[in-house]
């Protein structure tokens, strides 16, 4: 089997697991991809979609088969995110097959599904806490879904005193643990911004086959 080249660029550090998912979604096409994940802060690389693809050709020099692009939605909208992101990348490259992963609004509207997973990553995994997780159709449209993750986490965890504050100062830790928990076939499979991730991949996956 053919192994491609990948390059994932993220919006930040933690949205790292995001490269994972990917890689597995690809790997369900029998398509073996194996993404560079540069440290662009490390870099000193503008946050802006074009330069950090720039940078990450310039570090591998050479081009690569695809090109995977995190970026949150937020108030400018998926289809608006999803051509900045594809006229971004052909302003550097015009051979790499474009994989936009825009999460609406944020990526923590692809975490509030499992309420399994945020009690355990909370510390509390058998609590009956009410965390009051909206429901899947209404989480793609939750104004603030990353403020809603940090009060379910501390629902979930269900304390006071010290350790409710040392739940509340490990919020980006929890975070990533529940991106790397993420299950690309559980309730995620709802959210209409997940399924255009998955037919972006199957797109390109057809192409490369």
């Amino acid at each position: 089997m053919t192994l491609y080249s990948g390059l994932f660029v993220a919006e930040g550090s933690s949205d790292a697991p995001l490269a994972g998912l990917v890689t597995e979604l690809f790997a369900a096409h029998d398509i073996r991809l194996r993404l560079q994940e540069p440290d662009f802060t490390w870099l000193r690389v503008a946050k802006d979609v074009q330069s950090k693809v720039h940078a990450g050709i310039e570090l591998a020099k050479t081009n690569f088969d695809v090109v995977v692009v995190h970026r949150d939605a937020d108030n400018a909208g998926h289809a608006a995110r999803t051509r900045e992101i594809v006229d971004a990348v052909a302003t550097v490259t015009r051979g790499s097959h474009v994989v936009p992963v825009v999460p609406v609004r944020m990526t923590e509207a692809w975490l509030l599904l499992d309420e399994a997973a945020i009690r355990r990553v909370a510390g509390n995994p058998k609590g009956r806490a009410g965390l009051g997780l909206p429901k899947p159709h209404e989480v793609e449209s939750v104004a603030d879904p990353k403020h809603v993750l940090k009060q379910c986490l501390l629902a979930a965890a269900d304390c006071t005193g010290r350790r409710h504050n040392q739940v509340a100062r490990r919020f980006d830790e929890h975070r990533r643990n529940l991106l790397e928990r993420l299950d690309p076939h559980g309730p995620v499979t709802k959210l209409a911004s997940w399924q255009r991730l998955v037919d972006s991949v199957a797109a390109a996956a057809e192409l490369m086959a």
